[in-house]
């Protein structure tokens, strides 16, 4: 019997039980490289200029350097420095379909409004608006940086990073002390910090003088003109957000775990980086999407919902000299997805909201969600079963771990990917990103195994 049980049961095991000391060194060198990057690309902007630099390190060129394209090619293309395609030209004409790996490099934070800052009581403060899904108390009393781009009305843009070097300040937003929190501990935990209580902390002393209104916020704008040539108006076309600034970092005694902010999705955008930077022609062409505004509903010029997408598509196809009417949508329906993108891992601490038997676990490798959506899947594409046997092959044909699972139980809620937007298109698409633990909050989990199963994964699938 247990010859049978053998045979016929699903084998979920820890990654980590077979593997010898130096695969485990190979794992956690390739985890110190994801670290690195982390720390410096907090946000989608920085997340494209990092991703930039690697590709033209690695031979790709942008695409409108081109008139024409070949089999071996490497290309990419930026979409107002929050967005970018990279495609590998395969050996098969386009027509017979890409095969594709979709992640997204924007994170939940804290963006400022239009017109953020004001003064109050001897203090200055930074006004905010929550970008994404986020639970409004973990924002408070933790250090903050500030990332982003101050655009002037001349068109100079300033690049602004505070927050991040041990010789810069940090910034917070400050809470209740127990002793007089008697009401706010009386409410419902989503409302015990409400959204227009996220304001940052930004300064204290006022300029010297007398009949001067507001000298705090006086003093903070002669900080920032002094240092980056702006005033108050200019501060209406900037993008700044707040990001922790907390460092990635090993977790655990064994430093099996990597902890750090925006690993949901910036780890599955790294890794299928990375895996792309190690093709070289491969029999259909590889393309790898680094999208923004999947938090908010990919919508607006940078997001999947955009068209521009297929317009690097259809220049793919210009170049190659094969374009014709239609063609756009044939080859977006032979063609292959995976959308890369986290996947809830189980948490024993909070394991009522999670079915065990189709939770995804750390550390036993990629996580395939064949759909998403919301209870009834409600909003998910729902891969078909014979794209799901085809991913299966080629993960089993490279000993890649990986583990089936649904994102929480039935009716407890859910989520979504970029999947649905691309199997509108007619692609064959599945889920397949690294497990989690505290998804959307200021410091999440992730198992180094499975950084790197994800990255062996990608890289198989467009070598196949």
């Amino acid at each position: 019997m247990e010859e049978l049980k053998e045979k016929l049961f699903s084998k979920k095991t820890v990654g980590w039980e077979s593997l010898d000391d130096s695969k485990k060194n190979e794992i956690f060198d390739f985890c110190n490289g994801y670290m690195n990057f982390l720390n410096n690309a907090k946000t989608e902007r920085e997340f494209i200029k990092q991703a930039r630099k690697v590709a033209d390190e690695h031979g790709f060129k942008d695409l409108i350097n081109f008139s024409q394209i070949h089999p071996g090619d490497k290309v990419y293309f930026v979409n107002r420095d929050k967005s970018m395609y990279l495609a590998v030209i395969g050996q098969e004409s386009m027509e017979n379909g890409l095969h594709i790996i979709g992640s997204h490099v924007d994170s939940p934070r804290l963006d400022l409004k239009p017109n953020p800052l004001y003064e109050d009581t001897g203090f200055a403060y930074f006004k905010t608006h929550y970008y994404g899904g986020i639970k409004k108390y973990q924002w408070t009393t933790i250090p903050l940086s500030i990332h982003g781009v101050i655009v002037k009305a001349n068109g100079e843009k300033i690049e602004v990073n505070i927050g991040e070097k041990d010789t810069d300040p940090i910034f917070t937003i400050t809470d209740l002390l127990p002793h007089l929190a008697v009401d706010q501990m009386e409410k419902k935990l989503k409302n015990g910090i409400e959204g227009e209580a996220l304001n940052l902390l930004i300064g204290s002393i006022p300029v010297d003088g007398d009949n001067i209104s507001e000298k705090v916020k006086l003093n903070i704008l002669n900080i920032l003109n002094q240092r980056y040539g702006i005033t108050e108006d200019d501060l209406f076309s900037s993008e700044l957000e707040l990001v922790p600034a907390f460092k990635a970092r090993s977790l655990g005694f064994d430093e099996s775990m990597v902890a750090a902010y925006g690993q949901d999705d910036k780890i599955c955008a790294y890794t299928s980086l990375m895996a792309m930077m190690n093709i070289e022609n491969p029999k259909n062409t590889a393309v790898c999407i680094l999208s923004d505004k999947e938090e908010i509903g990919s919508m607006g010029n940078t997001g999947m919902e955009s068209h521009m997408f297929d317009f690097f598509v259809s220049e793919l196809l210009n170049k190659s000299g094969i374009n014709r009417p239609n063609l756009l949508d044939k080859v977006f329906c032979f063609s292959k997805m995976l959308s890369s993108d986290v996947d809830a891992g189980y948490d024993p601490i909070y394991a009522s909201v999670s079915d065990r038997y189709n939770a995804g676990y750390l550390g036993k490798g990629i996580a395939l969600v064949k759909y998403t959506g919301a209870r009834g899947k409600s909003g998910a594409s729902d891969a078909n079963a014979e794209f799901v046997a085809w991913v299966r092959n080629m993960l089993e044909e490279n000993e890649i771990k990986y583990q089936l699972t649904e994102l929480g139980k039935v009716d407890i809620g859910g989520g979504g990917t970029i999947a649905y937007i691309l199997a509108n298109k007619g692609v064959d698409v599945i889920d397949c990103g690294v497990p989690l633990l505290s998804m959307h909050a200021p410091y999440e989990v992730t198992s180094k195994f499975d950084i790197y199963e994800a990255f062996r994964t990608y890289k198989a699938f467009w070598n196949k």
